[in-house]
């Protein structure tokens, strides 16, 4: 596919995608009581998103949050994880004005419990049966909860991550597999991204520890202390 130049502002289009999400899940989730706040992107390894209190300050002497989110994951096959990400965060921005904070990046037990009231359960797998609380956390949708509904009335209204980094794991779904391009740093030409030559499998033992083992795609794994088996983290 031959790349051209839009004919529309990027920044203000990207953008107002994600205001208009944060918007429509303050309303319908969060009841309107968030304040606004600065929706950033960056890129942060292995990281979708962060929660950054009063990061930004005007010379008025105003403050105002920080939801960051990482544009590496924005593509077409990822909208609903990228909205995810997005209410993730919000939960965070809520607990920070209305709850107590756990410590450091550690998301305590009422961080979790606002997360289930807007329809995500906490896991620290991403996937059920992982521990509700804990320093690094995933979630995923409930089957009927307010999250899903919002979000699926949101891409019915053909709502849409507009822009995605072509040389992020998103971008084959944007681009031919063959495309090439300039890399980020202006130097030569690089291919998109090919699949992963090594995956991540992670479980949970008996004793609480949480053990990751990186190997080839399709490894039948089981742990030798307690014979559960390791899930692929795809």
């Amino acid at each position: 596919m031959a790349l051209t130049e839009s004919p529309t502002p990027p920044t203000p289009t990207q953008y107002g995608r994600l205001q208009r999400a944060y918007d429509s899940f303050n309303e319908e989730l969060f009841a309107g009581e968030l304040p606004p706040c600065l929706i950033t992107l960056q890129r942060q390894k292995k990281v979708m998103g962060y929660f950054s209190r009063q990061r930004f300050v005007a010379e008025d002497g105003s403050a105002t949050d920080e939801i960051a989110m990482n544009p590496e994951f924005f593509g077409k096959e990822r909208v609903i994880e990228v909205l995810q990400t997005l209410v993730h965060e919000m939960c965070h921005l809520w607990q920070h004005h209305f709850g107590i904070p756990g410590r450091g990046r550690y998301h305590n037990e009422e961080w979790a419990d606002k997360m289930e009231s807007v329809g995500l359960m906490p896991s620290s797998t991403g996937r059920p049966g992982g521990k509700r609380t804990g320093d690094r956390m995933n979630d995923y949708p409930l089957e009927g909860g307010a999250f899903l509904k919002v979000a699926k009335a949101l891409l019915g209204e053909a709502f849409d991550i507009p822009w995605a980094d072509r040389f992020s794991i998103a971008a084959p779904v944007l681009l031919d597999s063959n495309e090439d391009g300039e890399s980020e740093d202006g130097g030569g030409a690089e291919a998109a991204p090919a699949p992963r030559s090594k995956v991540k499998y992670s479980h949970e033992c008996n004793d609480g520890r949480v053990l990751n083992v990186w190997g080839r795609p399709g490894l039948q794994l089981v742990c030798g202390d307690c014979g559960k088996v390791y899930e692929a983290d795809m």
